[in-house]
């Protein structure tokens, strides 16, 4: 599961945009497997990452599977090809091919409704009489279901059956929008799918994986459940040091297996050989390109390629296309990655939270097994459509994956885009006029400032609706909807007003404090105006730093009643009653012994954390209770 729930706040968003910005370019790319070899090492050590589990494969067998590094840091244990990680997401995939396999044999189709399959596993989607939640929405993630809540994530029982999981909390499971729209990743749909799979076959899920795809592909090893025997790793916080504990994922199908490098180095030749092993056909080559072709988001129906199919994305780096899918769970992070067309893949996967080296080991290992081959080329940029120009204007995004943060996304996510010179630019908070070439009338190719152009659409104009006008951007994760500029314009407004709000209060308070401690500058009328305000950004600076501080166990601390999340509770709780009693007391405060200076600054700051407060409690964040 990607780690985890992208839940974040103002300090971890402005974070990870800074250090984008910040992104070194890429080693110069190794010429041999040693020099590889000794680039990911030196990774590791630069970024205390205990180990790396590693396979580069081409279409006529393995080129290197290995392990580097330590798999037990505390008793001088090295990793080796033979080392179980945990792979996270990339466990989806199975769930996928277990429903093609049965769809290939009769027994279900992708366009069958999940309700009438398995009526007794409870969703609520009101577009069910004409647009009902199908097979295919839960393994492209278009249900419009939110993802899990952090108490499903933080559900850790070791024996708890599939339809338990699913029957623990499923108030997750509402359609948001209507199915077959859009793309917001969503961990149940692969659970609720190897649920279907159970009750058609009458195998338990995690037994069927095994015996018709783990033992015909060779993965000898793979398991959903902590290895009993092998080399399980163990995994590690950012420092490399602190271990954590093994984590049950309630929804196993979702991102439980367990595998080494060499299980992974068979699965993907397993991919580039088109689903055959040894000259045995485990499921046909035509199951596989299903998987990797997305059909059901607004832009897939409109012919976009590029965007999530079945378990599987299109991702591209350096001007190269590829196939696959990543993963990560807590203090372990993974990549799958192939490319069909030239006959390569590579996986790996390191054993602790530390999103640095494992975006380097990933830009080193791509380097090397593309250093020969024949840089893609674009292709031709036509004239701009003439309809292009319609497109213009203010959007933001509508399709956020945990309905938790889309307080926050909304606002951090507001674009602009425009034309000019035959291009689309698109500016955000992240980026000031991303360029995009035209492909064809509605589809457009990005060109980023730094690395090679996409070499095929990623971006979708698509054709407005009963419900808007919307862009699809990237692989189907990102559809933003058209706003009005004054719209957009007043969010951009007022957020400024309440962020430099935040700020005054701060930089006020430590002078009217210390000026009160002389009595000829004391303003007992004004006090109140003065510290409600000052009382509700200290307690909306404490929601940010517990969740931070939270951040690095978020799923234990916060997805249970712990001292973490009862104290997020009650911290939102005091800054909305402490903005209410900042409205009382200006409201009440006198004409006579209240400046006309502090009166104009206490109502500026009272009104922005007001509104702010209006804000947070209509996306229900005040009160939040994260383990309810």
């Amino acid at each position: 599961m990607k780690t985890t729930i992208r839940l974040a706040l103002f300090c971890l968003i402005a974070t990870a945009c800074f250090a984008q910005n910040k992104k070194e370019d890429a080693a110069k790319p190794a010429q041999s497997l040693p020099e590889l070899q000794k680039q990911l090492e030196k990774i590791l050590e630069d970024a205390h990452t205990p180990g790396v589990s590693v396979a580069i494969v081409r279409r006529d067998g393995p080129e290197w599977i290995a392990g580097l590094g330590k798999s037990d840091v505390a008793a001088d244990r090295p990793t080796t090809a033979d080392t179980q990680f945990r792979i996270g997401s990339t466990s989806k995939a199975f769930a996928s091919l277990s429903i093609l396999k049965l769809s290939n044999e009769g027994k279900l189709s992708l366009e069958d409704s999940v309700h009438k399959l398995a009526p007794e596993v409870w969703f609520e989607n009101r577009w069910e009489a004409t647009d009902p939640v199908r097979v295919v929405d839960l393994l492209e993630h278009t249900t419009g279901w939110d993802d899990m809540h952090l108490r499903e994530y933080a559900k850790d029982d070791p024996a708890l059956k599939l339809r338990d999981a699913l029957d623990y909390d499923h108030h997750s499971r509402i359609s948001r929008w209507r199915p077959g729209t859009r793309m917001a990743y969503c961990n149940s749909g692969p659970a609720v799918a190897a649920y279907i799979v159970e009750k058609i076959t009458g195998q338990i899920f995690e037994d069927y994986v095994s015996r018709n795809f783990f033992e015909p592909i060779g993965m000898k090893t793979a398991t959903y459940f902590k290895p009993t025997s092998g080399m399980p790793t163990n995994l590690y916080h950012a420092d490399g040091k602190t271990t954590y504990p093994y984590w049950n994922v309630e929804y196993r199908p979702a991102g439980s297996i367990n595998a080494s490098a060499k299980d992974m180095a068979a699965y993907l030749q397993f991919y580039l050989n088109r689903g055959t092993v040894n000259g045995v056909e485990v499921i046909p080559a035509a199951s596989l390109d299903r998987m990797e072709m997305p059909t059901r988001t607004w832009a897939a129906q409109e012919g976009l390629k590029a965007g999530y199919g079945l378990s599987n994305y299109w991702s591209i780096n350096e001007g190269f296309l590829y196939h696959g899918h990543d993963g990560g769970v807590a203090g372990g992070l993974t990549e799958m990655a192939y490319m069909p067309e030239h006959g390569v893949g590579y996986f790996y996967s390191i054993n602790a939270a530390n999103g640095d080296s494992f975006g380097k080991i990933g830009e080193t290992i791509r380097a090397y097994i593309t250093r020969n081959l024949p840089k893609p080329t674009p292709p031709p940029v036509p004239p701009l459509s003439a309809n292009a120009a319609a497109y213009a204007g203010w959007y933001q995004p509508d399709s956020t994956r945990s309905e938790l943060t889309h307080f926050l996304e909304r606002l951090l996510g507001i674009a602009r885009v425009r034309f000019y010179d035959d291009k689309l630019l698109m500016s955000s908070l992240g980026e000031r006029d991303h360029v995009y070439v035209p492909v064809t009338e509605t589809q457009f190719r990005s060109i980023p400032k730094k690395g090679l152009p996409s070499p095929v659409a990623t971006v979708e104009l698509l054709a407005p609706n009963a419900e808007g006008q919307f862009i699809q951007i990237g692989a189907g994760e990102a559809t933003i909807k058209r706003i009005p500029a004054w719209f957009a314009i007043s969010e951009i407004f007022l957020t400024c007003w309440f962020v430099l709000a935040v700020i005054l209060v701060l930089l006020y308070a430590p002078f009217w404090i210390l000026g009160g401690l002389s009595k000829t500058r004391r303003h007992p009328a004004e006090l109140g105006m003065r510290l409600w305000p000052l009382v509700a950004v200290l307690s909306l600076l404490a929601v940010v730093v517990i969740f931070i501080r939270a951040s690095e166990d978020l799923i234990p601390r916060m997805g249970n009643l712990t001292v973490w999340s009862a104290s997020f509770f009650l911290a939102t709780v005091v800054y909305a009653l402490a903005t209410l009693a900042g409205v009382v007391s200006l409201w009440r405060a006198p004409k006579e012994g209240v400046r006309t200076s502090v009166r104009w600054f206490s109502t500026a700051v009272t009104v922005a954390l007001l509104i702010a407060a209006a804000y947070f409690a209509y996306w229900g964040i005040i009160g939040l209770r994260t383990w309810g």
